[in-house]
């Protein structure tokens, strides 16, 4: 089969529609947040609330305003979403709990060193896994607080985990697929027997091997539009493809997907093998034919989009680290920088965080990726998007600092500030 070849605009784009950041806005409602799961497959979550927990914003990104608890509804009511370890911890699909019971048995409960020492430890402490299971099976859902610690041998550590015995008993009957973490108040984590929990209708047979990680890929494809075998690796349940080759091969072979090659703005191509998801084939279509809808959109720094950062220098020529661990002095860019999405180019990011006592949201910084970003339009866009933006997370003004190009400052001032 001969590939079938995008340009790198075209690519990008690929890559920004298949992330639901283009075209126009689903509904805020429950079923406009499962059509962006069932797009993505999974969100990050991370407690970090310097302008908003991420898991929020990723979905305003691409439904705008919408009501938080939406989330807690779909998780702890309709029980169509729960967390798992995707490429970290994450809100996941329920209809995809075979894809992660598959690997749960054996995450750190199998061989080797590490597994032998869960074990060894689980069964000097049997009588605080008996402890959690019995009170899961009268009470739960629990907050991890609401257990009694009487681990008779403590978790010995170098790091943060020592002696959080309930924490890590916890831990290790999740990977074991035992229980399932199913709500969260803030960041108080919420457990229960996955036998209780998990709905009727959810697939828990076990899958064979080659099954899940062909069902996987193809996931992760589709998320990403169009991408190389590692990019599909390092996507989704990351790293956990175990024959990856083979499967892709088969996933050629019955057109899930289907064989691409980008050319760049040199006219050159790039090399390796690239492929497209079959379902990108009609967005690419549409696309030539001038059905392309961009949109502006700032990003959480956890973002889907961007969450492989080689990946996203590859295509978008935009390198992206968090400094959240970088010590002041020595930050490029600031604490919690989000991204500016412009069609399907990056133009910028924002240094800003929100004073909830005060309610003051502050803009400290604007950095332009280059200076021909600087445009009325993409000043406009800007000053809308962080319109919305504050009004979202509650903010009762929006204060600006220095460090913003004049064209954007006056764009914001006269919508915002």
């Amino acid at each position: 089969m001969e590939p079938i070849v995008v340009t790198l605009e075209e690519a990008r784009r690929l890559a920004v529609q298949a992330q639901r950041l283009a075209g126009p806005l689903p509904p805020a409602t429950a079923e406009g947040v499962m059509d962006i799961f069932r797009a993505l497959n999974c969100i990050q979550i991370d407690p970090i609330r310097a302008v908003e927990r991420t898991q929020l914003l990723v979905l305003w990104s691409r439904l705008g305003a919408f009501d938080p608890a939406l989330l807690d509804r779909l998780q702890q009511e309709d029980r169509t979403i729960f967390e798992a370890w995707a490429h970290c911890a994450s809100y996941v699909l329920t209809e995809d709990y075979p894809l992660f019971a598959h690997h749960m048995t054996d995450e750190r409960t199998g061989g080797g060193v590490w597994g032998e020492r869960v074990r060894t430890w689980m069964e000097a402490n049997a009588s605080l896994r008996q402890h959690i299971l019995e009170r899961l099976d009268a009470d739960g859902p629990l907050a991890t607080s609401e257990f009694e610690d009487i681990a008779a041998v403590p978790w010995e550590s170098t790091g943060w985990n020592a002696g959080r015995n309930v924490t890590r008993m916890l831990d290790f009957l999740y990977d074991g697929g035992t229980i399932l973490s199913v709500g969260r108040k803030g960041n108080n984590k919420y457990w229960h027997l996955a036998e209780r929990w998990l709905p009727v209708w959810v697939d828990k047979s076990e899958w064979a091997e080659a099954d899940a990680v062909r069902r996987t890929a193809a996931k992760s494809l589709r998320a990403l539009g169009i991408a190389t075998a590692k990019q599909i690796k390092n996507h989704f349940i990351r790293s956990r493809y175990p024959g990856l080759n083979e499967r892709l091969a088969e996933l050629v072979e019955n057109g899930t997907a289907l064989p691409a090659r980008i050319v760049g703005a040199d006219g050159e191509p790039w090399p390796g093998e690239w492929l497209l998801h079959r379902e990108s084939l009609s967005a690419l279509e549409s696309m030539r034919g001038g059905a392309w809808q961009p949109r502006t959109v700032l990003l959480s720094p956890f973002d889907n989009l961007i969450c492989d950062r080689e990946r996203t220098e590859q295509l978008w020529g935009f390198t992206y680290r968090i400094e959240i661990y970088v010590p002041v002095a020595k930050r490029q860019y600031g604490y919690y920088v989000l991204p500016i999405l412009h069609g399907e180019r990056f133009i910028g990011r924002m240094d800003s965080k929100l004073d909830r006592k005060k309610g003051v949201y502050a803009i400290n910084a604007l950095y332009p990726e280059n200076e021909a970003d600087v445009t009325p339009e993409t000043a406009q866009a800007i000053a809308e998007n962080v319109g919305d933006l504050a009004r979202w997370i509650g903010a009762k003004s929006v204060v600006l600092g220095e460090n913003i190009p004049p064209l954007w400052r006056s764009a914001l001032a006269n919508s915002v500030a």
